[in-house]
This record gives C-alpha cells, sequence and structure tokens, in this order.
C-alpha cells in the first residue's frame, strides 16, 4: 500500500496554523510546493485570508469602496482556494502513477476528492478556532456561551468524521480500490473570454 500522507498530523497542522497565523500573518506564498503538507499549508492560508476578507465584507460602518475591495480580494483568493483543492488532487495523484497503483476507469470513484476533504476540514478548523473564541468571550451571557459550546462540539465531531472519512479513502485509493481522477473547476467569471459582463466590454470599445 502507498503511503500518501497523515491524516492525524495534517488535522494538527491546520489548528495549529490558525493559533499562529492570529499573531503573525506569513505573507502569501506563490512558491511552488515540495510535499504535499506544504501544499496543504498554503491552500489552508487563503481559507484563512477568506475568513477574514468575509468578516470584513459584513462591516456595516465600513464605505461602499472599501466593501467593493474587499469583494475583489474574495474573488482572487476564492479562485486561487479552487485551484489548490485540483492542485492537491494533481499531487496525489502523480504519487499514485508513479508507484504504479491501479487506477482504471472500471475501478469505484469517490464522489468528493482527497483536496475537497482537505479544504473542508481547513474550513472547519477556522470555525472549530472562531467558535472556541466566543467560548472564551467574558462578556457574553451563559445563554450565548451555552449555544457556541453545543456548537463548538458539533464542530469536533464533524472534524472527527472527516478524518475517518478522509482517511478511509487515502486507504482505498492506496490499494487501488478506488481512483483518483482530478475535477477541473472550470470557474468562469474570472475569464474574459467567458464572462460576458468583461467580453462584452471588449467588444464595445
Amino acid at each position: 500500500m502507498v503511503f500518501l500522507f497523515e491524516t492525524e498530523k495534517l488535522l494538527k497542522q491546520q489548528l495549529k496554523e490558525i493559533e499562529l497565523w492570529h499573531n503573525v500573518l506569513p505573507q502569501s506564498d506563490f512558491s511552488e510546493p515540495t510535499d504535499f503538507h506544504a501544499l496543504v499549508s498554503i491552500q489552508h492560508q487563503v481559507n484563512f485570508e477568506l475568513w477574514h476578507q468575509e468578516d470584513m465584507a459584513r462591516d456595516p460602518d465600513v464605505s461602499d469602496s472599501i466593501i467593493a475591495s474587499v469583494k475583489r480580494a474574495i474573488d482572487v483568493l476564492n479562485q486561487r482556494r479552487n485551484d489548490l483543492i485540483e492542485q492537491m488532487d494533481q499531487f496525489l495523484l502523480n504519487i499514485l502513477r508513479v508507484e504504479n497503483v491501479k487506477n482504471d476507469a472500471d475501478t469505484e470513484m469517490n464522489s468528493e476528492t482527497p483536496g475537497s476533504m482537505v479544504d473542508r476540514l481547513s474550513i472547519n478548523a477556522l470555525k472549530i478556532y472562531h467558535m472556541d473564541e466566543e467560548v472564551q468571550r467574558k462578556e457574553i451571557t451563559a445563554e450565548h456561551r451555552n449555544k457556541c459550546a453545543g456548537k463548538l462540539s458539533v464542530l469536533q465531531e464533524q472534524r472527527e468524521d472527516l478524518e475517518q472519512c478522509l482517511s478511509k479513502l487515502l486507504a482505498d485509493l492506496s490499494s487501488g480500490e478506488k481512483r483518483l481522477k482530478v475535477y477541473r473547476q472550470m470557474k468562469m467569471y474570472n475569464d474574459e473570454s467567458l464572462n460576458p459582463v468583461l467580453y462584452r466590454k471588449d467588444e464595445l470599445k
């Protein structure tokens, strides 16, 4: 069986990085990752930045121009997020090919890829961190704290469920029981040749 990556290590990495980045956010990394965990970290950082941009977008006291700027930043980050999900899947697929693991067209596929599951775990880690922040707030009511504590418990249970699902999928891929295929997102809104709002402007020039 081919070893792809250690799921437990990845989950701990995500939670630890969120805590670190709330103190010092590293610069956006556009380098070519040398291993899968580095690729996961880069994708996780994009989700981290997305989370806080989404918070800013909901501030009722900022100007429309700032909201527009934030929305454009979210657009760019979302595109990069999806590109990195594809890169994670391609990275794993390359390992399977190098190791000559069975990946035939008639082999059963999973509807969700490892990359998309890692992305879900990344967002789950962000929810856990911020929900725990709510639980720890001093100025909140007991009712609010209890509600947040209940939600935190659900999020932690979901993380355990996702970890089990990911571990099972990796084992099935490594043994050839399931096959991996990279699904391209085909995002159209950022492509000047596919977004009618953009290409019609060029036609009118």
